[in-house]
């Protein structure tokens, strides 16, 4: 009877960290093209909540045309000969220098090098299958970029693959607990840097309109792993529609979105003379 060797709990811990990176990899790209600023809510939220405040308010004019998103981003670290926001350029070459050297440090030690046969006379001949295995991972050289040309998303699933030792035939030989220890570190820190920059590492921002129903002390909260959080500083006694958590009226998910819109209709009143 065969076993399968336990999978080490480092390996989950990088493929969510890995995940998390892919997903914020195009709000960074964007990010390098807006001056920084202290905002809340965060700028990937801002059009989504104003377009369900316009659609509350039955607005009817011309669509402003949304702000970037990963869809519609190129997922490759592009030239910008004039970035707004260097804090922005410099985290997101630091993630993808660091996860392709990680991809080329793995595939070093763990792919299987490419096939080759040799004839009676001596001639050796490419298996080129095993050459274009999409699989594969190639090195970047002088010539060519080899798998970094598929940018840092595909960089970033071949590593998680690898650290939950997906099989591939023969191609991948297991990740060594000491290379599984690299990969997690290194997931881990690119995901740090990437919050970090996006200031979505737990940070509080005191938000400038007051509450709509007691006019207290909005503050809007990021943290790491969680959806973003806004509390009323009143408390009990404030008439807001949504859930006490301790002492505080607090807006999260869908209630985000009543908060967004009686907070755009108190702008719309003019103040009182």
């Amino acid at each position: 009877m065969t076993t399968t060797a336990p999978t080490s709990p480092r390996a989950p811990r990088a493929a969510v960290d890995l995940a998390a990176v892919r997903e914020a990899w195009g709000d960074l790209l964007a990010a390098i093209e807006r001056r920084p600023a202290a905002e809340w809510p965060p700028r990937e939220a801002r059009g989504f909540l104003d377009q369900l405040a316009a659609d509350e308010h039955h607005v009817e004019n011309d669509a402003i045309p949304a702000e970037p998103t990963v869809g519609r981003l190129p997922l490759v670290l592009r030239e910008h000969p004039a970035p707004l926001n260097l804090d922005a350029l410099d985290a997101a070459i630091e993630v993808e220098r660091d996860l392709f050297d990680l991809t080329d440090q793995v595939a070093e030690q763990v792919q299987r090098p490419i096939r080759t046969t040799r004839d009676a006379h001596g001639h050796i001949t490419t298996d080129q299958a095993d050459a274009t295995d999409p699989a594969r991972w190639h090195y970047q050289a002088p010539n060519s970029p080899g798998s970094r040309a598929f940018g840092l998303h595909w960089a970033a699933v071949w590593i998680e693959g690898r650290a939950e030792d997906e099989p591939h035939d023969d191609l991948f030989a297991p990740t060594p607990p000491r290379l599984l220890d690299q990969i997690a570190d290194t997931a881990h820190r690119a995901r740090r840097a990437i919050e970090r920059t996006l200031g979505r590492d737990g940070r509080t921002t005191a938000l400038d309109d007051p509450c709509p129903w007691c006019d207290g002390q909005l503050a809007g909260h990021t943290r790491p792993n969680g959806e973003p959080v806004v509390t009323c500083s009143t408390g009990e006694a404030c008439a807001a529609p949504v859930d006490l958590a301790g002492r505080r009226r607090v807006w999260r998910g869908a209630d985000l979105v009543g908060l967004w819109v009686a907070l755009d209709e108190r702008r719309r009143v003019p103040p009182r003379s």
